[in-house]
């Protein structure tokens, strides 16, 4: 048999999906403080982290770390319904993880597409990027900082403006600041009007509240303060978890700051709902939350055919793949980083590529692996000498 009809018939049936549970230190962020996470020197924390390992009856292998690892009984449940199918079908499987997903909002099946993306591009020798019709490229990043907090390196207005001037002189020339979690608006109003007066006109600034705004009021204002600043966008300004396509597109009649939703609005169809209702102006996708890489462009392709740009959210090479092949978008988000180095995971790779606030080129860039699949080797001895749980479907 030829290697496509190898590819395209039996011997590309999945036969074997290994799940990884597992877990890392992480150095100078607390969780205790915030659940989301603030920039701590000092403080010591572990998270829990999610692998997949995807294998074929012709030995094809696809891997991939990353998202979220709360989705693990998830991606368990779907790996059981893909035993058999074709590796390469991906549309296939996608449908299935829609319907069968569908009242988990489809996260578990994340790591499992960007597997199957992985597995293609290493059978038959491209980058994932060449296969989404892409051409490697230097990816423009933004810094995205951690959450403030007392103590922390982030505990004042003019902390972010400082930690912006050192992430300018690294080579950023994009930064994007999380703000307070108490709900007030002072403090937030505070890091952006001095972070456009520090930086403004220097590098690109924004704004993600997180949701953590408690009221329409509240966005308001703050809002108003980005417009101040000049800054480039305002992210999830509020508590109604950026689902309310009325309220925001009431929010971008009254400020001229624009908005960027869909953190938390999952998959397409619920973006086009969001975007038809005129609720935004800039589109959010990652492929560690709408469905892997798949689900990624076709939000990508919404935006597009809507004449609007999306911007990735979160950091790793799936997103580096997904965005040398987007053309109507900005920046990569090097998430989430300060002053203090600690970041929300750390490395995992066996090969050069790495997400640290350091490794930024002096342009500002950061490069797309060029390897066959996703172009990255991952350290599984360091995954099997901290697993928590290891399940094997076959």
């Amino acid at each position: 048999m030829t290697d496509n009809a190898e590819a395209s018939g039996r011997g590309s049936e999945i036969s074997k999906v290994e799940l990884f549970l597992f877990t890392q230190e992480i150095a100078n962020v607390a969780f205790d403080v915030n659940p989301g996470g603030i920039d701590m020197p000092g403080a010591r924390a572990k998270r829990t982290r999610l692998g997949v390992a995807i294998e074929t009856r012709d030995g094809a292998r696809g891997e991939y770390i990353g998202g979220r690892s709360d989705t693990y009984l998830h991606a368990k449940f779907l790996a059981r319904w893909i035993l058999g199918m074709d590796a390469f079908g991906r549309e296939q499987i996608y449908e299935i993880a829609r319907r069968y997903l569908r009242k988990e909002d489809r996260i578990g099946a994340c790591q499992i597409d960007n597997a199957l993306w992985d597995l293609a591009g290493k059978r038959i020798g491209a980058s994932v990027t060449q296969m989404l019709g892409g051409s490697p490229r230097r990816l423009p990043a933004y810094a995205s900082t951690w959450f403030a907090g007392p103590g922390g390196g982030l505990a004042s207005p003019e902390a972010f403006a400082d930690f912006a001037e050192e992430c300018y002189g690294l080579g950023y020339r994009a930064f994007k600041m999380h703000g307070w979690t108490d709900g007030g608006t002072e403090n937030d109003i505070g890091a952006i009007l001095a972070l456009g007066k520090r930086v403004g006109g220097r590098m690109a600034l924004m704004h993600d509240s997180a949701c953590h705004l408690k009221t329409f009021g509240d966005a308001v204002l703050v809002g108003k303060a980005c417009d101040e600043a000049g800054f480039f966008w305002y992210e999830d300004p509020y508590s109604d978890g950026g689902l309310a396509a009325h309220a925001h597109r009431r929010l971008r009649e009254i400020i001229k700051t624009p908005i960027l939703l869909g953190e938390h609005v999952r998959g397409v169809e619920a973006m086009a709902n969001v975007l038809l209702l005129d609720g935004t102006d800039f589109v959010r996708a990652d492929p560690d939350l709408d469905i892997g890489i798949t689900g990624t462009m076709k939000i990508a392709h919404l935006a597009e055919a809507l004449g609007l740009d999306v911007e990735l959210h979160g950091n790793g090479p799936a997103h580096r793949h997904c965005m040398a092949a987007i053309r109507n978008t900005n920046f990569y988000e090097l998430a989430m980083v300060g002053p203090s180095r600690g970041q929300a995971v750390n490395s995992i790779y066996a090969s050069d590529y790495s997400d640290t606030l350091d490794a930024v080129g002096a342009d500002g860039c950061f490069p797309v692996p060029e390897g066959p699949g996703l172009g990255v080797q991952y350290d599984w001895d360091f995954v099997r000498k901290n697993l928590v749980d290891h399940i094997v479907i076959e």
